[in-house]
């Protein structure tokens, strides 16, 4: 908090003293905008400090799921190394079936919010059952890839695929698959300059916009924000202050079974890069590629009868499918929905 008094005094360092002649007037003035300035100082002092996420009552329909499911078989954890020198966990599935004389698609999965690679391990053994490769990801900040919750700037995730893509190359065509906020941060990378790394995305039941047509208040209960740090913590970086974006404003609603492998909270800069940009349509717009949504249709996370409209309303209209009796986690646990969401692995004519 130290800086933001500094930039106080330094403002009020540079006022300029009036004469004689025009203090009765200027007094005022100046003691108003003082006092103005001392009290948006304060509150966003007091928002940084004190804004964070409250907490938050877990959500069965997401921790729950889990309990039952079939862990056996998860690959050997193998590991690459980012530009920043840190080592960073992903989980290999060769296909079971090969068509010979045709290259083999590889499929990176991006898992969602708080969870961790082994979480998409029944959909990753489906898309190996299809004849994909699949490549799990332990984003940086879950898992076993770096301190749990936390990156070291916005854009660092960016940077972590595309040095997995060069220290695990592929000679066949690849499609990036994320789940949740990872189909938010798939978005991302669609949009972005580094698009062309992929020629296939598969959002499944994205994430796009805390204020999106898709969403649901606290995100259907599965997260918690603490507004006024999120609102401060944007304003200074505006002004290029990231001082404290290690401070965490995301909450998520874990039982105590998950805490312990999943990650709780998410710093500003993870909960910032781990989604698509806050111009989201900017993301669809720019997304000149193959694109596709696959989403339950009974969703309790997300509106999920509304991306259609959304993407073809921001100027890209895709091909959407919704998974009839399929939850939110349902759509990575589910026979049917993990079949459906295997099938959208290659990109369709004209998508």
């Amino acid at each position: 908090m130290l800086l933001i008094s500094a930039i106080s005094l330094g403002l009020l360092g540079a006022m300029v003293r009036p004469s004689p002649r025009h203090s009765s007037r200027i007094k005022p003035m100046l003691l108003t905008a003082l006092l103005t300035l001392l009290a948006c100082t304060a509150a966003l002092a007091a928002a940084i400090a004190w804004g964070g996420p409250r907490d938050i009552q877990p959500l069965s329909s997401v921790n729950a799921p889990f309990d039952g499911v079939d862990w056996s078989g998860i690959p050997t954890l193998q590991r690459y190394s980012a530009r920043d020198g840190a080592s960073l966990a992903w989980y290999s599935y060769l296909p079971t079936a090969v068509t010979k004389g045709e290259p083999v698609r590889r499929v990176v999965l991006v898992h969602g919010s708080s969870s961790r690679a082994r979480s998409t391990h029944v959909l990753a053994r489906a898309l190996a059952a299809q004849g994909y490769a699949a490549a799990a990801l332990d984003m940086r900040g879950h898992g076993e890839s770096g301190e749990r919750g936390q990156i070291a700037y916005i854009g660092q995730l960016e940077d972590d695929v595309e040095d997995f893509l060069n220290a695990a190359p592929h000679p066949g065509p690849q499609t990036l698959m994320g789940f949740s906020a990872g189909g938010g941060f798939a978005l991302r990378f669609a949009g972005s300059a580094r698009q062309a790394l992929f020629d296939h995305y598969v959002l499944l039941s994205p994430f796009l916009h805390q204020d999106a047509p898709t969403a649901r208040p606290d995100t259907g209960g599965w997260a918690s924000i603490g507004v006024p740090r999120l609102v401060a913590l944007t304003l200074l970086n505006r002004a290029d202050v990231t001082r404290w974006n290690h401070l965490p404003v995301l909450r998520f609603a874990l039982d105590d079974a998950s805490r312990a492998g999943l990650t709780p909270s998410y710093s500003y800069s993870l909960a910032m890069n781990f989604r698509p940009h806050d111009d989201y349509e900017n993301d669809i717009r720019h997304a000149q590629g193959s694109v596709c949504i696959v989403a339950g249709e009974n969703d309790e996370i997300f509106h999920a009868d509304r991306y259609g409209a959304l993407f073809a309303n921001a100027g890209k209209p895709v091909p959407v499918t919704l998974v009839p009796g399929a939850n939110h986690i349902g759509l990575t646990l589910d026979a049917q929905a993990v079949a459906s969401v295997a099938g959208h692995a290659c990109p369709a004519a004209g998508t």
